[in-house]
């Protein structure tokens, strides 16, 4: 895969920012990008994205496969591979233009599918199992293709660049959608590709990730076991699939995964009520592995609304605002001033304290 690592090198620190309007009014891709910009210094040009959501009204009933390929034959393979298991309703390359600091860029494409009929009754999977099952199966077997993107009326825009560049590289003035979340990207330990950039997808979960957690090998053990397959070698990638499984799989509230990823340090349980305590307990023991451990600030993005979290001791910089049914979060206070330069309420979320926005019934999604 191409990659810049090794030829630039500036210690910084990433950058993540999210905006949401709760009413689903449409919000320009331009903003966000403005937002993220004033945070250049925090990233070194090895990877920036976005993710919008409410971008592709005309095919919302469709998933948005948005795939990298690095040569043809990686190109005609996976096409044909897609087509044994997708009706295409509209495919074509994703708009971009020429831009000076985003080179090497490999083909990338788009495609909004829905499962064939026979293929998805003959899998015994749900619909959603189904795409999840196909986007891993390129992603692990189709040497030069990789799908970032696979959700619902939502796309991940993502390259090697500094993100306020990456985000005119695709062009996203030209998007509108009610959710946006960006990342600038100094990569710790893995190197600056364009996969590698944030934000991390599967269906319509996104991560955009500050931090390192040191749980990687844990948490990649355990999802491994329910056939996620963690390709990347990241930890954000990991953090998507938590996610997905607890959520998707177990149907358990954001609220709650919080009590997993951000577990309660055992002392603290045991000086809760017997009821809260038994709870918590249970979650230890069954989800122990599930963990994350280390220095980290996340937002998660997913089809009504997204969610911000800490880790357990605030190791990673995170401040959130309001304005009206507006809802902000970044690694600083600047990068949302920069947007709304008059919010009725800003705070820091403690270490652990998720910030959960979602649109109000009736919002446009």
């Amino acid at each position: 895969m191409l990659s810049k690592e090794g030829q630039v090198r500036i210690p910084s620190g990433c950058a993540i920012s999210g905006i949401i309007s709760r009413k689903g009014k449409s919000i320009p891709g331009s903003v966000i990008v403005k937002s993220i910009a004033v945070m250049h210094d925090r990233s070194n040009g090895l990877g920036g994205g976005f993710a919008g959501y409410g971008i592709y009204p005309e095919y919302k009933e469709l998933y948005a496969l948005h795939v990298f390929y690095y040569n043809t034959t990686a190109k005609d393979q996976t096409e044909a591979f897609i087509n044994r298991h997708f009706e295409i309703g509209y495919l074509n390359s994703i708009p971009t233009r020429k831009h000076k600091n985003i080179t090497d860029e490999p083909i990338i494409m788009r495609y909004f599918v829905t499962p064939l009929q026979n293929k998805l009754k003959t899998s015994l999977l749900d619909e959603r199992d189904f795409v999840a099952k196909c986007v891993m199966n390129i992603n692990s077997n189709y040497e030069g293709a990789y799908v970032f993107s696979s959700g619902k009326n939502m796309g991940v825009f993502k390259a090697v660049g500094f993100p306020e560049d990456v985000g005119e590289f695709y062009r996203l003035e030209e998007y509108n959608g009610y959710l946006w979340t960006a990342h600038g990207r100094y990569p710790t330990n893995t190197p600056g590709w364009w996969g590698g950039a944030h934000p991390f997808g599967l269906l319509d979960y996104t991560i955009v990730h500050n931090g390192e957690i040191s749980s990687y090998d844990a948490n990649r053990r355990y999802l491994e076991m329910f056939g996620y397959k963690c390709k990347l070698l990241t930890d954000t990638e990991a953090i998507t699939y938590i996610v997905d499984f607890l959520n998707r799989k177990n149907g358990m509230p954001l609220e709650e995964i919080t009590n997993v990823v951000c577990a309660k340090f055992w002392d603290e349980i045991d000086n809760m009520p017997e009821k809260e305590r038994i709870k918590h307990e249970a979650y230890r023991s069954v989800y122990g592995s599930l963990l994350i451990n280390g220095p980290f600030s996340i937002i998660l993005g997913f089809n009504g609304g997204m969610m911000a979290l800490n880790d357990r001791l605030k190791l990673r910089g995170m401040v959130a605002a309001e304005k009206d049914d507006m809802v902000y979060v970044a690694s600083e206070e600047c990068a949302i001033r920069a947007i709304c330069p008059d919010p009725d309420r800003v705070w820091a979320p403690k270490g652990g304290e998720p910030v959960i926005a979602r649109l109000e019934e009736g919002g446009k999604n």
